[in-house]
C-alpha cells in the first residue's frame, strides 16, 4: 500500500490549496501556507498518517513532513 501524501501548493487565485496526488478536487484551502499545513496534518493524522509535501511559491518541492497516525492502536512505549 502507497503512503497516503497530500501536498500544500499555492492556489493561483491567492491562498494555499491542500491535494492528493492524482485527485480531482483539492483536499482542502487555507489562506496562509502555515495553516495549510496544519491542515494538511489533521486530515492526515486522521486517515492514518502520511507524508506532507510542500511547495513553495515557485512550485518546486521545498521541504516534506512525516505525519503519524492519529489513533495509534500500538503506539510506542514510554521508556523511563
Amino acid at each position: 500500500m502507497a503512503r497516503d501524501e497530500r501536498h500544500v501548493v499555492r492556489n493561483p487565485n491567492g491562498g494555499w490549496d491542500i491535494v492528493a496526488p492524482d485527485a480531482q478536487r483539492r483536499s482542502g484551502h487555507a489562506d496562509t501556507q502555515a495553516a495549510a499545513i496544519d491542515r494538511a496534518r489533521e486530515i492526515l493524522g486522521n486517515r492514518n498518517g502520511g507524508e506532507i509535501v510542500i511547495h513553495g511559491r515557485d512550485g518546486n518541492i521545498r521541504d516534506s513532513d512525516t505525519v503519524p497516525p492519529g489513533n495509534d492502536p500500538n503506539p510506542p512505549r514510554d521508556r523511563k
